[in-house]
């Protein structure tokens, strides 16, 4: 679906959207080898990227793809739904600033975990629910927290995110970062994400990044 979406811009524009002049943010410099990495996927990366850019602690994030049999998935193929990966987003963060149950605490709280291959309109494997683990810590916290959720029965429906380990992260085409940052008027981020947004603001006030 969002796949489509981006087609019939171009059509419409032209190819504005790759052609955004995308500024260097400050986080593009940052050693990540200083930090703890997450790899979550939630549908839309645009979406999960923006939610977690927001968030106290976290340094950078970056959208791809993973869990795929592909090497080096383009943005078209991956949308084909054949190559096996899903759009994710690698988060680095401070450990000292948020914990890794934090983050999976807005992960889960910030999507519709219970929706198999889908998230809204976007249908397909690209947009499962998805966390991939990269230790042993974070394999045991995710399940941990996951059994937590669906014995609280939070949603009428059983969670089908899925935990699997972190294999391969490729990192998305550069039109794709820092998507909503730069294109906050665009009508998906405009419908999709803005809300989703607005509510982040809401439940996680003390979590977020002062602006």
């Amino acid at each position: 679906m969002k796949y489509a979406i981006i087609v019939s811009l171009i059509l419409l524009f032209g190819c504005g959207i790759k052609s955004n002049n995308i500024a260097q943010r400050e986080e593009d410099k940052v050693d990540t080898s200083k930090y703890s990495v997450a790899t979550f996927g939630s549908g839309c990366f645009w979406c999960t990227e923006a939610v977690f850019e927001l968030v106290k602690g976290v340094v950078k994030v970056e959208s791809g793809y993973s869990g795929g049999s592909v090497p080096n998935p383009t943005y078209e193929a991956v949308c084909t739904g054949l190559t096996g990966h899903a759009e994710v987003v690698q988060v680095y963060y401070d450990s000292n600033l948020i914990s890794y149950p934090q983050l999976l605490e807005i992960f889960w709280k910030t999507h519709d975990p219970t929706t198999l291959n889908r998230q809204g309109a976007d249908v397909g494997t690209q947009y499962r629910s998805v966390i991939f683990y990269h230790d042993e810590e974070q394999k045991k916290l995710a399940e941990e927290y996951k059994k937590k959720l669906d014995d609280a029965k939070i949603w009428n429906d059983p969670i089908v995110t899925e935990i699997s380990p972190f294999k391969k992260f490729y990192k998305a085409e550069d039109y794709h970062q820092n998507y909503y940052a730069n294109n906050p008027y665009q009508g998906y981020c405009s419908f999709v994400i803005t809300p989703k947004i607005e509510k982040l603001k809401k439940v996680f006030a003390e979590k977020l990044k002062e602006r």
